[in-house]
């Protein structure tokens, strides 16, 4: 018979399951050997799961963050446990077939966080991260295991200084487009090269990694202010060992990532999203966190937060600042300030104890700042992404609206099977302008791991066309921007009507009727999939689980169904 604790009594510790009693005698001494003493065992032990790597610049400074959490730990009364999982760089695997391993990873860094911490039935955790899918992952793990924990993101890069001008990584990529079309030679692209990336931190527009750094504060997991803190900045150190304390006050107060992984707080996150510009891949991370929540939060409920939120953050890639600005100007508790003076949010719980109203109101403005506007005079009048159906998206698309003002689209379509032979039509001038690009069998089945298109449309913007939209079943960098339109679904592997059109089939996309439509009669044809090499592996088996980008693309059983809507649906609302 189980009887409840007496009054005042702090909850058993979860790993005493692990270290207490006789028959643990064999873990203790494990444990023991690694570092741990008798009082140790009756501390929280917390998981600090770190994305360390000496690949990428994103990564390479977290094994040295680390031991600050660890210090934070310490102080609060837990005991550090260390783990590292992996990460996969998008800015070196972009345009490669290593590309096709980012959104996968997503998956693996999720399942290692679960199995790490619950295969040692850890008390807390605490998850440091950088490049792109290692900050929806970690709030997945979190989400999916209901345990105390927060994440910390190592913050970003500083920008580099090229001919008197900073620049980030967005325009090496747009020089690629420039040296392709002739108007940039080898060692004036070179120069670019070197001079972007100047040391440790993560790509410095609002591109996915400083979008989604923002959307886990604004949802609450991760302390406020704490991810906006450049990677190379004096204070970083400090806010690592804040949440290391954190993470242990959230397992003696016993609350979990649930509390604060809510459809309020995720609607907070997606709002925020649209109000900074941020990254279209934030709607395929958002539902996948809600989706292993279990939280009913899907692709309209993105869309409605873009509704009411038009951008306000004058922010790369389609606006002039970058991240480190936008802490210098206030930084994210400012973004939530000005939400919430306008009514927008709703106040929520977050890790850090205080709710996010409190948060938001000790926001300190820096004087004369331009970065973030006011809802009086926005960056753009509307949101920064709109989800839009028809007949080639019957469950929808991800249209980006920010760096361009585009209404409506309507061209023939120049289809391609794989990126790669897009970006060489490209690179060969047999793009015009008015051209709908279509690039399909590159979604999450049919890529497999739906690779991000930043090399297409930054040698697009990099030739100077500015009137050619593009469609994919794959997804687009942060640093995208132009009429893009992706995350198509169903995608063309699973027999979704994208796979159906031919190059001449006029396209045509409507913002304001969020539609996506050709005028051909795709009823009278049959898909000509590509004779692709089968899928190995770890490639195989996310071919075989994963959903569709509409429901998030998790791997987990039974994904919340997509939210799609009809025309006549949409006409009625």
């Amino acid at each position: 018979m189980t009887q409840n604790s007496p009054p005042n009594q702090p909850k058993p510790l979860r790993s005493a399951v692990v270290t207490s009693g006789a028959n643990r005698a064999a873990a203790r001494s494990y444990l023991r050997a690694a570092g741990l003493e008798d009082e140790d065992f009756a501390r929280p032990l917390i998981a600090v799961v770190n994305t360390w790597s000496s690949v990428t610049p994103c990564n390479m400074h977290l094994g040295d963050l680390a031991e600050h959490v660890r210090r934070g730990v310490r102080d609060a009364g837990g005991v550090p446990i260390d783990f590292n999982t992996i990460v996969v760089t998008d800015g070196i695997s972009m345009g490669t077939p290593g590309m096709k391993a980012s959104l996968i990873s997503r998956e693996v860094i999720a399942d290692s966080i679960e199995l790490a911490v619950q295969g040692h039935q850890l008390d807390g955790v605490v998850c440091i991260v950088g490049c792109d899918k290692t900050i929806p992952a970690a709030a997945m793990a979190l989400a999916r295991m209901d345990l105390p924990g927060c994440v910390l993101y190592g913050g970003t890069i500083m920008p580099g200084l090229h001919a008197g001008k900073e620049i980030s990584i967005q325009e090496v990529f747009e020089a690629i487009g420039a040296h392709g079309a002739g108007a940039l030679d080898d060692e004036s692209l070179k120069q670019v090269e070197k001079a972007a990336c100047p040391g440790a931190g993560a790509c410095g527009g609002q591109f996915t990694a400083n979008t989604m750094a923002m959307a886990l504060s604004a949802m609450g997991l991760s302390p406020m202010g704490a991810n906006d803190v450049p990677a190379v900045h004096k204070s970083k150190p400090a806010e690592a060992e804040r949440c290391g304390r954190v993470a242990v006050e959230l397992t003696k107060r016993g609350q979990n990532a649930r509390r604060f992984i809510t459809a309020a707080s995720l609607r907070n996150a997606a709002i925020a999203v649209s109000a900074s510009g941020g990254s279209t891949n934030a709607v395929l991370h958002l539902t996948a966190i809600a989706a292993e929540a279990g939280v009913a939060f899907g692709v309209e409920d993105c869309n409605a937060a873009c509704e009411v939120a038009p951008v306000i953050c004058d922010l790369k890639p389609g606006g002039q600042f970058l991240a480190h600005h936008l802490f210098e100007a206030g930084g994210t508790r400012l973004v939530m300030h000005r939400l919430m003076q306008a009514g927008k949010i709703t106040d929520t719980p977050t890790v850090s104890g205080r709710s996010m109203f409190e948060e938001a109101r000790e926001a300190v403005e820096t004087g004369g700042q331009t970065v973030v506007r006011t809802f009086a005079k926005p960056v753009m009048a509307r949101g920064s992404y709109a989800v839009i159906y028809g007949n080639v998206a019957p469950e929808g698309a991800v249209i980006k609206l920010v760096g361009h003002s585009t209404a409506q689209f309507e061209g023939p379509a120049r289809v391609f099977d794989n990126e790669e032979a897009s970006f060489d039509a490209v690179q060969a001038g047999l793009i015009q302008e008015g051209d709908v690009i279509v690039i399909r069998y590159e979604g999450p089945k049919g890529g497999p791991g739906m690779r991000e298109m930043l090399q297409v449309t930054a040698a697009l913007k990099g030739r100077g066309m500015q009137n050619v939209a593009l469609i994919t079943d794959g997804r687009f960098s942060g640093a995208s921007y132009g009429f893009v339109a992706g995350h198509v679904s169903p995608e063309a592997a699973v027999g979704g009507p994208i796979a159906l059109l031919r190059d001449g089939d006029v396209v045509r996309i409507d913002v304001a009727a969020r539609s996506i439509e050709t005028t051909a009669d795709l009823s009278t044809r049959a898909a000509q999939p590509p004779v692709k090499e089968a899928p190995v592996g770890v490639f195989a088996k996310y071919a075989v689980l994963v959903a569709s980008a509409s429901q998030g693309a998790v791997t987990i059983p039974n994904p919340p169904p997509a939210q799609t809507r009809t025309p006549a649906q949409r006409e009625a609302s």
